[in-house]
């Protein structure tokens, strides 16, 4: 009975974080975020703590230097580890972890990224002396049971098989391969199953060891609690958790400069349509300029009535959608056009979108361009930081990223003082339209010849190993 009361008590919850969000707007109307305290356990553990009311949840958010940037030549170690976290720990079997965070109604995940790997954990508050010492074991304490693993690692590689069915759920990981090279952003998260298939329990064992230390990870706290009590609670909790023998110390370098336009062309004979992505480097988190950044982007393709989906969907009707983004990480990032089509019409679709990105340099933008894009921007900002998973998430983001509360508490400023001329400013220095790289996966025999004109061509076969 417990279980059920708590999940209808959370499901409550989150509906009423919807309609009664986190006090994010000051009196003056601006979005400002909360007040939050951020302090430092003796063995470099860095903890923020955020006080909201609204509703009775704690969420609990960690991250850890653990992202797929360390897997070395061991591509989807980083992953398979992240994931193994809830495999059991040294007092839990799987099924009995499992068990007591659900009987607790507590919603949980695992997972790796690029540049971390992250733990979650939302509940409620009257839980929190029962869920914060299952944390603990899962952070200090995770077994990595070999039955376990061998379980999990078969459903992984079936998972790897069965991604490149569909070239939308792989093609970014060819065009990081493709943009990046051998620098550590072009790692596969998932891996491959060459990469997995030689990796055992030890493998996540030594990994675990040199990358979840504290020195080099963050917690965020965030929902219906007392600071002071919180903080008391948290130095307990974690001040036993051991400090690396060594700080890890690695700086990255940047990826190598694009010398040139490129092409990869990755065949799938049973293709119907292209995928394809037109990319080039970008920017990193921490670029002062990331707000104008994302302005001026949902202009170019960044919501459903950008350019490129009026051009290429609306206007031409080569497909059901057309985006541009920035992936920023920490230290470079990532531009790119992306959509697909009918494989007799890729050319066409391919020409539109450089179309639209030229005119972007050539023409630039007009006032009620720019307003519109400004407002829209101003009006979907601020949703993103309401409940107390959001606000987590920002500040470990803050943490990874290095980039502070000025990103939210400047936002709207940022956003009313772009101005056509610093618009302009902004499209030169950021957004590229010189030695792109086109990454596409589609039938090659009706393709190859008619590319050659992007760049040199590359060509691999979809179905072999790797990216």
């Amino acid at each position: 009975m417990k279980t059920l009361s708590s999940l209808a008590i959370i499901l409550l919850c989150l509906t009423l974080t919807v309609v009664f969000p986190s006090q994010t707007l000051n009196a003056a109307g601006k979005f400002k975020l909360p007040a939050y305290e951020k302090f430092t356990l003796a063995n470099g553990l860095t903890v923020y703590l955020m006080e909201q009311h609204e509703v009775p949840l704690i969420t609990v958010t960690l991250v850890f230097p653990g992202g797929a940037v360390k897997d070395g030549k061991n591509h989807g170690l980083a992953n398979l580890t992240a994931d193994a976290l809830l495999l059991g720990t040294k007092t839990f079997k799987k099924a009995e972890l499992e068990e007591k965070l659900d009987f607790l109604g507590v919603n949980y995940n695992s997972f790796a990224t690029l540049e971390y790997a992250q733990l979650g954990f939302s509940f409620l508050n009257t839980d929190l002396d029962k869920v914060f010492p299952i944390i603990k074991e899962v952070v200090q304490n995770p077994s990595f049971d070999a039955e376990e693993f061998d379980k999990y690692k078969k459903r992984s590689l079936l998972q790897l098989d069965r991604a490149k069915e569909q070239p939308g759920r792989v093609i970014n990981a060819y065009a990081n391969r493709f943009l990046y090279g051998d620098h550590v952003y072009g790692n596969p998260l998932s891996g491959f199953k060459s990469s997995v298939s030689p990796l055992q329990v030890e493998d996540l064992k030594t990994f675990y060891k040199a990358n979840y230390t504290p020195g080099g990870s963050a917690v965020a706290i965030v929902g219906n609690f007392k600071t002071a009590a919180m903080k008391q609670t948290v130095s307990q909790l974690f001040s036993n958790w051991k400090a690396a023998d060594s700080a890890d110390k690695t700086v990255l370098p940047a990826p190598a400069p694009i010398s040139g336009s490129r092409v990869l062309l990755v065949n799938k004979d049973d293709a119907r349509e292209t995928r394809f992505i037109i990319a080039q480097l970008g920017i990193k988190r921490s670029n002062p300029d990331y707000i104008p950044i994302q302005v001026i982007n949902t202009i170019l393709g960044g919501r459903f009535t950008s350019w490129l989906n009026d051009e290429l969907r609306v206007n031409a009707g080569l497909t059901y959608g057309a985006h541009s983004s920035f992936n920023a990480h920490k230290h470079s990032g990532s531009f790119a056009v992306s959509s697909f089509t009918k494989t007799a019409t890729t050319i066409q679709a391919l020409d539109l979108a450089l179309e639209v990105l030229e005119r972007l340099h050539k023409k630039g933008l007009d006032a009620k361009t720019l307003d519109s894009a400004k407002n829209y921007v101003k009006g979907q900002y601020p949703p993103r930081y309401e409940t107390a998973g959001q606000l987590a998430a920002l500040l470990t983001d803050m943490f990874v990223y290095d980039f502070n509360e000025s990103f939210i508490d400047t936002f709207q400023a940022q956003v009313d003082g772009l101005t056509l001329s610093r618009a302009s400013e902004i499209i030169k220095k950021y957004f590229p339209h010189e030695k792109l790289q086109f990454i596409m996966i589609g039938k090659a025999s009706e393709l190859r010849d008619k590319i050659k004109k992007y760049g040199e061509v590359t060509e691999k076969e979809i179905k072999t190993d790797g990216f």
